[in-house]
């Protein structure tokens, strides 16, 4: 049997599905064992008008991951990680990819850079070069959106021929596998996933339209990389793409009849009503139906 264990270090939510919450289950259903580290444990995501919870420290992260290898458990195939709020704590991360790398050199590490969305940082804006300089280079797989690649490289995707010049910058940080998992161009109506990587010595990119569903939703990029983590085990990179895009679709558009459903004709739906329909996706989590498609990304 193939060895598929993931080490998720991300947010967990009491209610509703961001963050571990969001990852665990798809990875799960998809066949991966999944081991979990919450950055934060809160009672809900922070849409709502009320929060409470507690803030791991990089000294208890450190404590967790000295019990796993003491115990000699700290052996993965993968490590997924995802919000994180302090410098302390992404420092820390660092320094346990470097001794996951030692128990197991094959480890697939997939960073999910969560900084911030249209425009609005979530995280101390110190965390940046954190990630520019330690996590990255760390990095096989990256998914950030088109603000958080903006501001890990500075360069702005209003089009294909921006988003080659990011991949091709991420690249460059020692990342094998680029992803924008989303970038709206200006004045559209649609969104793009863009991709990159080398394979002998060539540049493989696709971008695949993505519809945009009228509504925000909540704990789409951490299920995203997720997705992307386990159908790259399984699948050719175009193929994973289209897989998780339309895994993805399918969640969101069954989220938002849901919410519509319960909010009624004309009203905006709240967030308890809004969060994603996870369990009720299981069969397209297990074998999405594609309907978008990868083609080649060429300016």
């Amino acid at each position: 049997m193939d060895f598929h264990r993931v080490l998720s270090i991300q947010s967990h939510v009491v209610s509703g599905y961001v963050g571990n919450k969001s990852a665990c289950f798809p990875l799960q259903v998809l066949g991966f064992e999944v081991d979990t580290i919450n950055s934060v444990q809160f009672s809900n995501h922070t849409g709502y008008k009320n929060i409470k919870g507690q803030v791991l420290n990089s000294d208890e992260l450190n404590d967790l991951y000295l019990g796993l290898a003491s115990n000699n458990i700290n052996n993965y195939s993968h490590l997924l990680t995802g919000y994180v709020g302090s410098v302390s704590f992404l420092k820390k991360i660092s320094e346990l990819i470097k001794d996951l790398k030692k128990t197991n050199p094959g480890l697939i590490y997939v960073c999910d850079p969560v900084l911030g969305d249209q425009g609005k940082l979530y995280v101390p804006k110190e965390l940046v070069p954190i990630y520019r300089e330690e996590i990255i280079p760390e990095a096989d797989v990256l998914t950030p959106n088109d603000f958080e690649v903006e501001l890990l490289t500075g360069i702005k995707v209003r089009n294909d021929a921006d988003a080659i010049k990011a991949l091709d910058e991420i690249l460059g940080l020692g990342v094998k596998i680029a992803i924008i998992s989303s970038a709206v161009p200006e004045n559209s109506d649609v969104m793009y996933s863009y991709v990159s990587r080398v394979i002998d010595g060539k540049k493989e990119r696709y971008k695949v339209k993505i519809p945009i569903l009228d509504e925000h939703f909540i704990g789409t990029g951490d299920l995203f990389a997720a997705l992307m983590l386990a159908w790259l085990v399984k699948d050719p990179l175009k193929l994973a793409l289209e897989k998780a895009i339309s895994t993805m679709q399918a969640v969101l558009k069954r989220t938002l009849k849901h919410a519509r459903d319960l909010s009624g004709p004309g009203n905006k739906p709240i967030p308890a009503q809004i969060e994603l329909q996870l369990i009720q996706s299981k069969r397209d989590i297990e074998n999405p139906e594609i309907c978008v498609t990868a083609v080649p990304l060429v300016v």
